[in-house]
């Protein structure tokens, strides 16, 4: 993601001034206008409250750290910084959070439906499901009897949610609301990073010389 991203920045016109990968920064991330981190669950929080330390506003698309989530906001809110999260930036996969959210509502009232989930990463993802699984899946619990999800096998009130790693897949989320006579699907399907690479960027222009706690509803003004 991080040679994704640094190309589509460069060819927007952005200059990268400090790369990171395992070691320390040794340079002082002040001189930065943004910083875009998608590095590992372990170090995410880290990553994120040192640039809202140096006031740089930080773009978060690692996922696998949520535990700590409310902590960053609230550190952020205290430091008075600038702080974006997604669990995907792709501009495709917001489109379609928007048309899960939207399904979810139809379907709400609708007793005859069961819905599942399922996701499908290449074998070198480290969490699962992914972060978008379950942000889909945190709307589909909100808007139905569903109480929770679950990638093993699942009670009649939990949210099943099948869980793939393959070969090089990108990422493809699929959503199912199946009855005895028929079954009612939204699908996304990535070919390959490039849109998220271009929606954190996007996302990085636009939080540039902000303030405040925001997320990509706000960037794409869904």
């Amino acid at each position: 993601m991080g040679k994704a991203i640094e190309k589509i920045a460069l060819e927007r016109g952005h200059e990268i001034v400090i790369r990171k990968d395992v070691e320390p920064i040794e340079m002082d991330l002040g001189i930065a206008d943004v910083a875009i981190d998608f590095s590992h669950p372990s170090a995410a929080y880290d990553n994120i409250k040192n640039c809202i330390d140096k006031a740089v506003p930080v773009v978060s698309g690692t996922t696998g750290w949520l535990d700590r989530y409310d902590e960053i906001v609230a550190y952020c809110e205290k430091k008075k910084g600038t702080f974006i999260y997604a669990s995907n930036y792709s501009i495709g996969v917001n489109l379609f959070f928007n048309l899960n959210a939207y399904l979810a509502k139809l379907m709400k009232n609708i007793g005859e439906y069961d819905v599942s989930m399922e996701e499908i990463h290449h074998i070198h993802k480290l969490d699962a499901p992914s972060g978008t699984a379950i942000t889909l899946a945190n709307e589909v619990i909100a808007h139905s009897e569903k109480t929770n999800w679950n990638i093993g096998p699942a009670e009649p009130k939990e949210l099943f949610i099948k869980v793939t790693r393959e070969g090089e897949v990108p990422g493809t989320h699929k959503v199912c609301y199946t009855s005895a006579i028929d079954s009612i699907e939204i699908k996304h399907t990535a070919f390959n990073r490039t849109g998220f690479a271009l929606g954190a960027v996007v996302a990085a222009e636009w939080l540039k010389d902000k303030k405040g706690i925001f997320h990509m509803k706000d960037v794409l003004s869904l």
